[in-house]
Order: structure tokens, then C-alpha cells, then sequence
């Protein structure tokens, strides 16, 4: 039996759950799965602070603000639920979300514990808030949801939380962060059991595993930052880490090594994922580490950098990439550089110019671009040069399996021998003319 935070709210629902009408819910995991619906005033009802949805969000709330209590010491304080709202209320495609509730209305319940708490429906109940309180809209007054039984335990709330989000009618959508988020979660609480994972998720093994994958890279780039970045700041960067977290899984350190690094700066520095592609290659160091000097501003940055001491975060660089990568020194320090200032900080340079970190990205994102197109144009190179060996050998493995097919074939009725003939003197001709060329 779960503790109830708050009886006078309980006590509130409990009065409407006595004249309420029950809906199946087939994703309640219990034998009963018909719940009370009942009608709940948008303003009253309370946005979960455990929404998996808002994981990141949430922690860069708590980060920004020195308040990592937040959202655990009063869940259903003010401060917790404007904060959560004001989340809520920012996420990507919340006014398309709200234009529907507009015009449509509420399509399904949303799902609340004994003491309303959202538990599904959190962004749909804050689109209903806004247009109750904004636009005084009669339709969204009040939040129709499921109520769960006051013994409902943690881990079949979370069970619930994952059956509704394959559900079509109560999806609502994680972001690749919060989403990880949960796997990693899960992932810990099942004592790392992957088919667990999977189960509870309602994905495949090698999904979940290559989520968790990924959020680890992500660790360690906000790691890098010393608080200055957070993981909400990389929704928008999902291709990039899988990419990524893909190419290194089987690769030597050296190269690992080499390709995070990059990877990272050119994520700081927005570069477009597609370009860091060309630099999945051992020596990607090599080729951002020539176009930042060639650029006279950011051959300054490297002289900054490089006159910097030392300080406690070296050590942890050197574990994400490589004590003894090749030629480390240059990258790690621009990575250690600008992964820890925000882009209003100002920069003074060696000949005495001031530069905004935001300018100083921008030029790494033209200097990594650049490297990126030099590394695509080489590999283009180098594959003209072994091209016409690998199209000869291809069709000397064709020209066999012709050779073991003939005898069949000529045992055929529709065989054409005099076809097949002149084929054979074309490509006699053929390879002469290579010979001569």
C-alpha cells in the first residue's frame, strides 16, 4: 500500500469515484481492469513530477536553478507543478496539441492515481489548463481520467506508463533522452537483464541496447561540460549519437577515441550530422586539427586553450578519450574548452581582441564542415585508385560463374549458342583494349 501524500485530495477523488461510471482500460495489468472515469477540474488535477517524458527537462530544471529537491520534496507543492507545467507548456508541438484540444476536445481519458496525479495524459491536462486559464475555453474545464486503486505499487504505474505509450489512442511521445532515460532506469532496476528491458519497453533487445548506447556518449559529453550542458539541450541530436555510439562499439581506442572527439566538438558546434559522417576514420583528429589552424581566429583559440592549466577534468577526458590516442593534446583541450562555456561568455585573445564563445562556434562549425569535405574528398580519391582492380576482380568472379553454369545451360532447348559466342568475343575485345590503354 502505497503512502498518500495528501489525504484531503484523496478524499476529494475518492467522493467522485463513488458515482462514477467504469471504462476498460486493457493496459491496467491487473485481472479487474475496468477503472472509475470520472471528471476532474483542469486546475485541480496534479502533473506528475516522475514523468519520464520530462526526465531531462527536469534535470536540467533542477540544475539551472541549485534546487535538485525540486521535484521530490514537495511533488505537489507550487513550485514542483508550475515548474513541471512550465516544461510541459515548452515542449516541441505543444501548440499543435493545444490547436486540437481546441477543436476536437479531450478524445481519451487520461490516467490518475488515487490522489489525481497524472500518471498518462500530462500534456494533453496542461494543454487543457492553458486554454481553461488563457482562453477561459467552456470545453476544457475539466480533465475526464481513469482513476488507478490506491494501492497501485511503482513498478505497475511504470508498467502502465509503458503499455499506454504503445497504445495508439494514449501515446504520447518521448523525446530519444527521456526515453533512454527510462531504459537506463530499467535497466539498472532489472540487475542489467536486457530481455527485461525489452519486455517492459515493448521493443526489441537491440533497440533498448542501442538507446542505452547512446545516452552513455550523451553522459559524457554533459560530463564534459561541468555543468554547463545538460541532456535536454541534445534532443535534437539523436542521429548524430547513434551514429556514433554505432561506429565506436568494435573499434580500437585509438579510433574511438578519435571519431568521439570530433563528434562531440562538431555537436557543440551544430554541425549537420550527415557531414560528421566523413569523419568516422581514425585520423579525424588530424583533419579538424588542420582546419582550426588554418583559421587565424580559432589558431588563437588554440593557443588559449593550450595556455590553460590543467584542472580535475583532465582526468576524466582522458577516460573518455583515450590517454594515449594519437595527437590528443589540440582536441581535447578545444573539446574541454567549449564544452564548458556558455555561448554569451566572452573570450580574450592572445593579440587582445574580444570574441563571444557563439562566434567562436560558429567558426568551428565551418572549420569541422570543412575538415568533414576534405576527408570525403580523399576517401573518394582513394577509392579511384583501387576501382578499376575491384570491377575486374568482380567481373572475373562473373565470367566463372558463367563458365560453371555453360554446361546446364547448353543443355537447355532456348539455349543461344551463337549469342553466347559473340558475348565472349566482346569481351575478348574488351580486355584488350585494357591491356593498351
Amino acid at each position: 500500500m502505497n503512502p498518500v501524500l495528501d489525504q484531503e485530495r484523496a478524499n476529494f477523488l475518492a467522493a467522485r469515484v463513488t458515482t462514477a461510471s467504469k471504462q476498460l482500460l486493457p493496459q491496467w495489468m491487473r485481472p479487474e481492469k475496468e477503472l472509475p472515469v470520472v471528471n476532474v477540474p483542469t486546475d485541480w488535477v496534479r502533473f506528475s513530477t516522475l514523468n519520464h517524458r520530462t526526465r531531462a527537462e527536469q534535470m536540467k530544471e533542477t540544475k539551472t536553478k541549485g534546487a535538485y529537491d525540486l521535484f521530490s520534496a514537495d511533488p505537489l507543492g507550487t513550485a514542483a507543478q508550475q515548474a513541471q507545467f512550465s516544461i510541459l507548456v515548452s515542449q516541441e508541438g505543444f501548440e499543435d496539441l493545444k490547436n486540437d484540444l481546441r477543436a476536437r476536445g479531450q478524445q481519451e481519458p487520461a490516467v490518475v492515481t488515487a490522489e489525481g496525479v497524472l500518471i498518462n495524459g500530462n500534456r494533453r491536462s496542461a494543454g487543457l489548463r492553458s486554454l481553461w486559464l488563457k482562453e477561459n475555453l467552456p470545453s476544457a474545464r475539466y480533465v475526464r481520467a481513469y482513476v488507478l486503486p490506491s494501492d497501485a505499487t511503482a513498478d505497475e504505474v511504470i508498467d502502465l506508463e509503458t503499455e499506454l505509450q504503445v497504445a495508439k489512442d494514449y501515446r504520447e511521445d518521448y523525446s530519444w533522452v527521456n526515453e533512454a532515460l527510462l531504459i537506463e532506469e530499467i535497466f539498472i532496476a532489472s540487475k542489467k537483464d536486457w530481455d527485461r528491458v525489452a519486455q517492459r519497453m515493448r521493443l526489441k533487445p537491440e533497440k533498448v541496447r542501442a538507446q542505452y548506447e547512446k545516452l552513455q556518449q550523451l553522459h559524457q559529453l554533459v560530463a564534459l561540460s561541468n555543468g554547463t550542458r545538460y541532456h535536454a539541450d541534445f534532443v535534437g541530436n539523436e542521429s548524430a549519437f547513434e551514429e556514433l555510439s554505432k561506429h565506436i562499439k568494435d573499434k580500437a581506442s585509438d579510433e574511438a577515441a578519435s571519431v568521439r572527439g570530433v563528434y562531440f566538438i562538431g555537436t557543440l558546434a551544430g554541425v549537420n550530422y550527415r557531414d560528421l559522417r566523413h569523419l568516422r576514420r581514425k585520423d579525424a583528429t588530424s583533419f579538424v586539427k588542420g582546419e582550426l589552424a588554418s583559421d587565424p581566429t580559432l589558431a588563437q583559440l588554440l593557443t588559449v586553450v593550450a595556455s590553460e592549466p590543467a584542472d580535475s577534468s583532465d582526468d576524466f577526458l582522458d577516460d573518455v578519450l583515450g590517454a594515449n590516442a594519437e595527437e590528443p593534446e589540440d582536441l581535447t583541450a578545444v573539446l574541454s574548452f567549449l564544452a564548458q562555456r556558455t555561448p554569451d561568455e566572452i573570450v580574450t585573445l592572445p593579440d587582445g581582441a574580444t570574441v563571444p564563445v557563439e562566434d567562436l562556434l560558429n567558426s568551428v562549425r565551418s572549420a569541422v564542415t570543412a575538415a568533414a569535405k576534405e576527408a570525403s574528398e580523399e576517401a573518394k580519391d582513394a577509392q579511384a585508385v583501387i576501382a578499376p582492380i575491384v570491377r575486374l576482380s568482380e567481373a572475373l568472379d562473373e565470367i566463372t560463374r558463367a563458365g560453371t553454369a555453360l554446361p546446364k545451360a547448353r543443355a537447355q532447348s532456348g539455349w543461344d549458342e551463337d549469342k553466347f559466342k559473340k558475348l565472349v568475343e566482346e569481351v575478348k575485345t574488351a580486355t584488350g583494349n585494357l591491356e593498351s590503354m
